[in-house]
């Protein structure tokens, strides 16, 4: 994969060939890898992680559009069973294990990005963080904004107010939280008390 600047034209032809993306989910994923592209930038990280960071921005909502009895397909046990709005994360990470994109941090940042985990390292963290504080997201545009340019300085502290806004969203609409989604909550609490 080629080093991306994270613009729109650099990366637009790097998508899988079996997503089903509308034009407008595409132009999300952009924007998410920009946002990972300028963190990993400001974090000084190598080449090769930060083509790990926008291989997992470009495929994280690769089966977004797709319908739900094909997603169901491509999973098994308790994956299979899980609410439509949440089939997409894993169904992609699957299709990226089958075509032997075997990184398993990649894979596990697009399979929990919607909910995250507990055992995410910095790649599944911001997937997570990018995929809510989008630019092209229009609510709390203000708010997002400065979260945003809190990053990649305030790390912990930002991941804690989206984790916490994004947990506040499910419960507000009356929705199950997922056991990972509690489990990464209490690891960002944890980590905010030592």
């Amino acid at each position: 994969m080629t080093e991306g600047t994270g613009s729109a034209g650099a990366v637009a032809a790097e998508f899988p060939s079996w997503a089903r993306m509308t034009a407008a989910r595409r132009e999300h994923a952009l924007r998410v890898a920009g946002l990972m592209e300028g963190w990993a930038r400001g974090l000084d990280l190598p080449a090769d992680a930060r083509a790990r960071w926008k291989l997992a921005a470009l495929h994280h909502d690769a089966l977004k559009d797709a319908p739900a009895r094909e997603l169901r397909e491509l999973l098994s046990g308790d994956e299979a069973r899980l609410a439509e709005p949440l089939l997409h994360g894993p169904a992609a990470a699957a299709r990226m294990e089958e075509e032997a994109i075997g990184d398993p941090e990649v894979c596990d940042a697009v399979r929990y990005h919607t909910v995250g985990h507990p055992s995410f390292r910095l790649l599944g963290q911001a997937l997570y963080l990018a995929d809510w504080l989008e630019p092209g997201r229009g609510f709390e545009d203000d708010l997002r904004r400065r979260l945003r340019s809190r990053l990649p300085g305030d790390w912990d502290g930002v991941l804690r107010e989206v984790t916490r806004r994004r947990i506040g969203d499910l419960l507000e609409k009356t929705l199950p939280l997922r056991p990972e989604t509690v489990a990464f909550w209490n690891a960002r609490v944890v980590e905010g008390l030592s």
